[in-house]
């Protein structure tokens, strides 16, 4: 089975928030990235809400809800302990457990970080967790933790029993086509062999591209899901986003 599509529309959002309008429509970009091949859905709500909102999640929980997008996965990620009252902003987790989506990333990324920059260190915060993981899977959401390619963490992983780890493939994407390459992937080829062996599904995210993407893929394995979001809303700026999504689709049918 090919590995699922699942695109990031924050980027969709932080567009329409940088004026005082609707336009672009996050659930407009949604139906029209199904149609076109995705196999689901992605946000990223955070205190700041710079770009997805608390209306967003709850729209596109909406949407795939009717029958005809039963099929599409909602996976929603961000930091369990975000919260922001000032803002408005319910809180990551009294948003996730209304909503009720397919799946839920955790990510440890800080409220004022521009984007996540890196995996989860379980020797701190595994105690934590662990009820938080309890809590979404008690509501049959399947939780993944965003990693790093580090086996003694994804040992951790296992031990919180996450059913899936994503794997933070920024530094694979920052040194593609340098000589340091083949190594980074080797590391990422590597870790996914232990998450093989500890029964952790992965997914990967994180500056994927039509260059990179492919080999990536080939190289660790399975790969259950990849989530996209800034390249495939970058490509469509020249390549609409019905063909940028036929494009990573291709890409990802063909591996």
């Amino acid at each position: 089975m090919s590995t699922k599509l699942s695109v990031n529309l924050n980027k969709v959002a932080l567009i329409r928030n940088s004026r005082d309008t609707t336009i672009p429509s996050v659930v407009d970009a949604a139906k029209t990235v199904i149609a076109a091949g995705a196999d689901g859905i992605t946000v990223h709500p955070r205190p700041d809400m710079r770009h997805i909102l608390p209306s967003d999640v709850y729209d596109l929980a909406a949407l795939l809800a009717q029958d005809e997008y039963q099929h599409i996965e909602f996976n929603i990620e961000g930091n369990p302990y975000a919260n922001s009252e000032q803002n408005g902003f319910p809180g990551f987790m009294a948003l996730v457990k209304e909503v009720n989506p397919d799946q839920c990333t955790l990510v440890p990324d800080d409220p004022i970080q521009l984007t996540s920059d890196h995996g989860w260190d379980l020797t701190r915060e595994s105690n934590t967790l662990k009820p938080i993981v309890g809590t979404l899977q008690d509501q049959n959401i399947r939780v993944s933790l965003f990693m790093d390619p580090d086996d003694a963490q994804l040992a951790l992983a296992a031990r919180l029993g996450t059913e899936r780890i994503e794997f933070y493939t920024g530094p694979y994407a920052e040194h593609f086509g340098k000589p340091i390459q083949d190594q980074i992937l080797d590391t990422f080829s590597n870790a996914g062999n232990v998450a093989n062996d500890l029964g952790l599904g992965i997914n990967a995210g994180h500056d994927l591209n039509l260059d990179n993407l492919a080999l990536f893929c080939q190289s660790v394995t399975p790969v259950a899901e990849v989530s996209i979001g800034h390249a495939i809303i970058s490509d469509a700026l020249w390549l609409g986003l019905e063909e940028t999504i036929s494009r990573y689709r291709t890409i990802l049918d063909n591996i």
